[in-house]
């Protein structure tokens, strides 16, 4: 089955007007929940220019701080593994559970795993995975992927979770409440706990100083499972690494913040060494991030540290669904790194957006998002990855706009047709008109108004 392109994916999700209106409404609740914790820590901004040059000094250093972080974590009792792409990655971690002698384990959540797909490669070699964040057990359940990095189950209602709770967990027919299905999913998680002799984790940030891992999570299941298992496999980008256990201060305060508008997640989790008889694995990968380091104007996306903010503030995000991505991370921060590892394929995602640039304002470590999607753009059109149709468009728009006395005469025509002819704009051959209602066009321009008034 061949990817559907974000728009005709975005259309399929707005054909539910209800429901988009209401994931628009939910996810922007999330954005002003952070906006309003951002507001109420003083130094706000030092904190993000802060952590930006934290990381900046991490990326332009990154090949020390790797070695560093490997010879300390070695020195803990930690096994570590590298892995150039995905495949080897899920190699290893396929190896590590095969001598285990496993079939069946759990995993927290870890976006480095959706994006490897390890859940469906691991399934081809007879292994189960189970999910224990709610959200990405719900969804595991329904054969989706993650819709959000953050809340990954955010497209569904407690009536879409009561269906799929009914069918898998066999509870309540129309039972909604949400502490009744919480409690059927945590009853049958803690059994999973309990037998999984591997646990499965995602790394939210890897010390250098210490070769210590951090796991951040609001439902403790990668606790649980790190602790009832025998061994720990721990999946990290290169780009997770900081320098120092002090800047865990300074992340920290941002990641849940950001997220959620909490004011810390509720289980920040160190990892240091395995306990007496148990392993802990850490899978070190690379999957494209070295090349992202090695383009200048896209260096800084290897800043990010998965927190959503730029998903919640997102108007097209918002009102298109995170499937409409067709990559494991969604959104404005999802289309600039989905282009390094297949332009091809990914080709669309650039253009959704409006380019408003609020997904830059809200990033805790101040990543020139909006700036970076106009960048691929113009790398996009210019490597050939673009419809005809769209370039001669462009390239059209490109002519006008160029030319002030005959994009105003075009204007004027333009707004004439509209307002004799409305027909041949609000018809379903243009994408424009598709679910919404065209404007009124106006008597004059802004330019014959301001001629008129300036004085």
């Amino acid at each position: 089955m061949g990817t559907v392109e974000h728009a005709k994916a975005a259309g399929r999700f707005i054909a539910d007007e209800p429901r988009t209106n209401w994931h628009d409404e939910t996810l922007w609740f999330v954005r002003q929940k952070r906006d309003h914790a951002a507001s109420l820590l003083n130094g706000w901004e030092e904190l993000r220019e802060r952590a930006s040059q934290i990381k900046n000094h991490v990326l332009s250093n990154l090949d020390q701080y790797l070695i560093q972080f490997e010879k300390n974590a070695i020195a803990n009792g930690a096994i570590i593994h590298w892995a150039a792409d995905a495949e080897e990655h899920n190699q290893i971690v396929h190896g590590i559970i095969k001598n285990a002698g496993v079939t069946r384990l759990v995993k927290s959540k870890s976006m480095l795993t959706e994006e490897c797909h390890l859940n469906h490669f691991l399934s081809g070699q007879g292994i189960e995975v189970v999910d224990t964040d709610l959200g990405e057990r719900i969804v595991q359940f329904r054969k989706e992927p993650p819709s959000h990095i953050v809340l990954p189950a955010i497209h569904l209602k407690k009536q879409d979770v009561s269906e799929t709770f009914h069918e898998h967990l066999h509870t309540e027919k129309g039972n909604n409440d949400p502490n009744y299905l919480t409690g059927a999913a945590r009853q049958h998680l803690r059994n999973e706990f309990i037998q999984s002799k591997v646990a499965i984790t995602g790394v939210n940030f890897a010390v250098a100083e210490t070769g210590g891992i951090v796991v951040c999570t609001n439902e403790g299941n990668a606790d649980m499972g790190v602790h009832a298992a025998k061994i720990h496999i721990a999946c990290m980008g290169i780009e997770k690494i900081i320098p120092k256990a002090g800047d865990l201060s300074v992340f920290l305060r941002l990641l849940a913040r950001s997220a959620t508008g909490q004011p810390i997640t509720t289980y920040s989790s160190h990892f240091h060494r395995p306990d007496k008889e148990k392993q802990l694995h850490i899978v070190i990968v690379d999957n494209g991030r070295t090349q992202q380091l090695g383009r200048p104007d896209f260096r800084n996306s290897l800043k990010c540290i998965r927190c959503g903010a730029c998903f919640n503030t997102c108007p097209v995000y918002r009102r298109s669904g995170g499937h409409s991505y067709h990559n494991a991370v969604a959104g404005p921060i999802g289309s600039i790194l989905a282009p390094n590892i297949d332009m091809r394929k990914n080709a669309d995602l650039p253009f959704a957006s409006t380019l408003c640039g609020s997904c830059s304002n809200v990033c805790p470590v101040k990543i020139d998002i909006h700036d970076q999607l106009w960048k691929w753009r113009q790398i996009l059109v210019k490597e050939g990855h673009v419809a005809m149709g769209k370039k001669i468009m462009m390239q059209s728009m490109a002519f006008l706009l160029s030319r002030p006395k005959l994009y105003r005469f075009a204007g004027k025509w333009g707004r004439k047709i509209m307002q004799s002819v409305p027909i041949l704009v609000s018809n379903k051959l243009n994408p424009w008109y598709k679910q919404r209602e065209m404007p009124e066009p106006p008597k004059q321009s802004f330019n014959e108004w301001y001629k008129q008034n300036k004085k």
